[in-house]
This record gives structure tokens, sequence and C-alpha cells, in this order.
């Protein structure tokens, strides 16, 4: 039996041939994750705007030079790497602002202790700390390390396919993740008062002896 193929390998193909309301079919299912890899990279609303937008129009540009694979790798490749442009234009105009924005409704996924295991309606103010202690560590990380902890952590992409995401080896995505985790539970400490008792239980166990 002849493989068939999936709808979105015909609107890769389509758009491949130049077709845009298939490429705009296709981005349509990432584009939300696009925009929080930037976001998370940049910490701002509006270059992450940027980011995406540019993400988006130099993917419809390069899909030709798709060769199969994972094409949310090799959108989130292009993501960062349209995000790290715009940080290397920020150091070009370092009065960009870098405040944080609102990051309602955006979860933050594995390991435990960047999980919230209660949250409630009642817990709203407390994830809400957690969240932003969270989102305050995440920024103080060099942008490799910050990167890396986006791809696996947050939108929950595999060793393999964040490493086609970042352009580097397996290995390089491991040794990188492991340090920047390391980073943010010594940042979390900090805040460790703020934080619910299951976070501060996990964390007692990466204490120095």
């Amino acid at each position: 039996m002849k493989n068939i193929p999936d709808n979105e390998t015909v609107l890769i193909r389509t758009a491949q041939r130049g077709d845009v309301n298939a490429f705009n079919m296709l981005v349509l299912k990432y584009q939300d994750m696009l925009y929080r890899i930037a976001w998370r990279i940049l910490r701002d609303e509006f270059a992450a705007d940027d980011a995406t937008q540019n993400a988006m129009i130099q993917a419809f540009k390069n899909i030709s030079s798709f060769r199969g694979g994972s094409f949310k790798s090799w959108l989130a490749r292009v993501t960062v790497n349209a995000s790290y442009d715009e940080l290397r234009r920020w150091k070009r105009q370092p009065s960009v602002s870098l405040e944080q924005v609102n990051s309602e409704g955006e979860e933050i996924e594995s390991p435990l202790w960047m999980r919230d295991p209660a949250a409630g309606p009642e817990d709203a103010a407390e994830s809400a700390e957690m969240l932003d202690a969270i989102q305050h560590c995440l920024q103080g990380l060099i942008p490799d390390y910050r990167t890396v902890v986006v791809l696996v952590d947050i939108e929950g992409m595999s060793y393999e396919e964040a490493a086609r995401a970042a352009c580097i080896p397996v290995g390089t995505v491991k040794s990188r993740l492991a340090r920047a985790r390391m980073q943010i539970r010594q940042s979390l400490r900090s805040f460790e008062g703020l934080l619910p008792t299951a976070y501060q239980v996990e964390m007692s166990a990466f204490a120095p002896a």
C-alpha cells in the first residue's frame, strides 16, 4: 500500500510551490508556539511580535529548503534565529525596554519545580508570584541557556527536536539544560519565601549540604 501524505505534508508541498494560503494554514497551527518562544527569549511583547513576524516571513521565503522531518522543529529554529537577530539589534539599541509583560494563561511545564501542583482559582495569586519568580530567573540566563529551557521545559520538545531547533548537538542541549536548570534553582532560592511549600520542598533537595 502506498503511503498517503498527511494534510501537513500536502500543505508543505503546496506552500513550497509558492501558495501563500497553504503556508498560512500551516503556520496557523504553530503561531502561538512561535510567539511563546520569541517572547520567552526576548521578554518584550513588541520585540516578540517583530521576531515572530520576521520568522514567518523567513520561513515562507525559505520553505523550499525544508527537506522533511519535524516541521515544528524547523519553524522553531527559524524563530530562535529571528529572536537572536532581535537580541543583536537590542545590543545596538540599548534603550529598548526589557520590562516584564503579562504572561497570563501560559503554563510552565516540566520539571516538577516549574509546575504548579494545585492551580485552582484560590491559588491564583500564589501562582502569579511563582510565575513572576521563574520569569525573573529565566531572564537572568544567557540566551543560549534560556533557549534550551524554553524549547524543552516550556514548549515540551524532545532533546532531538530542541537540538534541531537550536542547531546544536543533542549533547549540547542536555549540558546547557542541566546548567540552566541549576542556575534557575539557585536563583529561585532568593524567592523561596514567596513560593508554595511544594516548591520549597522540591528545591531543598538541591540545597548545599
